[in-house]
């Protein structure tokens, strides 16, 4: 369902926030079953290009590698919450992406939504400012919940289900990149790619398997089970295309709740507004 500010509106599906002035979310009251909300205005060149393989590094003797192939995967990204009622098919459908060659999904869960009566776990200030910047770089006039891009864009053939329209992204001017780890710590040797003026990129510790039980809020009384939530997000500076870069990501301390699952660590290469993804990859291993 869709609301906009300041009277509340209906369509299906979906949970929709107008768009505001302020850098933090203001609240406002609702008297339907979807609610508004103002929103804030918020060194060595590789092999190839493409979704990454995890392969340990037995010459080494410790830690792990990947990087990238032929063809840069499909990059998925979804805007959620444990507080909308929207959003569990879509939750869903994000899960039936597990183990699709070239896809990478990720699923970032929003804070905007909690003063509806429950607290998403997965949510931060981070993941959710993400939000807001995608809005800017569409020239949207609002975000909503839930939110499918594919590729940089809106996408809403999700909800016919499978990997209708997930193409690649381009191969043409995609940087070569390696990721390896070694303990708790991560490099990515990203290799130049003269056709970008300018490149930035995230990191984002992926988790699969979670579960909550909604006690209260729109979803109460259900178990919702989530994959590839993002549970750490760290934006990276642009730099100049034409030069490779070397990053790096200390893997952070999971929170309790979140032990003992699935866990990747993944670097989306993007344009200098870190929207439009160019190439990413994924270490599996730990």
């Amino acid at each position: 369902m869709a609301c906009k500010n300041p009277l509340v509106l209906t369509t299906h599906g979906q949970h929709f926030a107008t768009n505001g002035e302020t850098s933090k979310p203001m609240q406002t009251k609702s008297t339907a079953k979807s609610h508004a909300f103002v929103p804030a205005s918020l060194s060595t060149t590789f092999l190839a290009l493409g979704l990454s393989v995890a392969m340990p590094l037995a010459a080494w003797g410790q830690g792990c590698q990947a990087k990238s192939g032929d063809v840069p995967p499909a990059v998925v990204e979804l805007y959620t919450s444990e507080g909308c009622s929207s959003c569990p098919p879509a939750d869903q459908w994000l899960s039936t992406l597990k183990g699709k060659e070239g896809v990478l999904a990720l699923s970032f869960h929003v804070n905007y939504w909690n003063h509806l009566g429950w607290k998403d776990p997965f949510a931060t200030e981070a993941t959710t400012q993400r939000q807001h910047q995608i809005k800017q770089a569409l020239g949207a006039a609002y975000v909503y919940t839930p939110q499918v891009l594919f590729n940089g864009k809106d996408h809403r053939l999700w909800r016919l289900g499978g990997t209708l329209g997930l193409a690649p992204l381009p191969a043409g001017a995609a940087p070569g990149v390696q990721l390896q780890r070694v303990g708790s710590q991560v490099t990515a040797r990203v290799a130049p790619a003269p056709a970008h003026a300018s490149l930035a990129a995230y990191w984002a510790v992926l988790q699969d398997g979670l579960a909550s039980r909604v006690t209260r809020g729109e979803n109460a009384g259900e178990t919702l089970r989530h994959d590839h939530v993002v549970s750490h997000y760290q934006p990276v500076s642009s730099w100049p295309g034409k030069a490779g870069q070397v990053l790096q990501l200390t893997v952070p301390t999971l929170p309790a709740a979140q032990t003992g699952t699935a866990q990747r660590i993944v670097l989306v290469v993007t344009d200098s507004r870190l929207t439009q993804p160019v190439q990413a990859v994924a270490l599996s291993c730990s």
